[in-house]
């Protein structure tokens, strides 16, 4: 197992407006924004909240906590094929003194048997993460009415 953990800081964006549109409104929002990595996001079973499972694409991801209030987010990938049993992602979106947000996403590898965990496994999730963040970083920026 490895553990992972990177932070973003967001300067000009509320966590409020982040947490909307990355998580609660993600299924309709990142398709949008990235139609040739991500085709659709479906929930294949529950309401959206805790227990919701999501399919994209091959993917596959079990909401474990979702928190309003505390702009918290724990989400597990499952189904995973070769070397990993499962993903586990907890975000936190945090106020920061400017009006912005500070990010922090803790990433837990739970590995097969005695696969060990390569850098590139790390980048590669991490790349895929900042990317969508930094993507709706850019489309909040230019559409300041949404997710407000």
């Amino acid at each position: 197992m490895g553990v992972f953990t990177f932070t973003n800081e967001y300067t000009i964006i509320p966590p409020a407006r982040l947490f909307n549109a990355l998580v609660l409104d993600s299924h309709n929002l990142i398709p949008k924004l990235m139609p040739q990595a991500i085709k659709s996001i479906d929930i294949i079973q529950g309401d959206a909240g805790a227990g919701t499972i999501n399919q994209l694409g091959s993917m596959k991801n079990r909401v474990d906590e979702l928190n309003k209030e505390t702009f918290t987010y724990k989400y597990t990938m499952i189904d995973l094929k070769e070397k990993f049993e499962s993903i586990v992602y907890e975000v936190k979106f945090e106020p920061t003194l400017e009006g912005g947000s500070k990010n922090r996403m803790t990433s837990t590898y739970y590995t097969k048997g005695d696969v060990k965990l390569k850098e590139e496994d790390i980048k590669e999730g991490k790349e895929r993460a900042v990317a969508m963040y930094k993507v709706a970083e850019v489309y909040l920026l230019q559409n300041p009415n949404a997710y407000a």
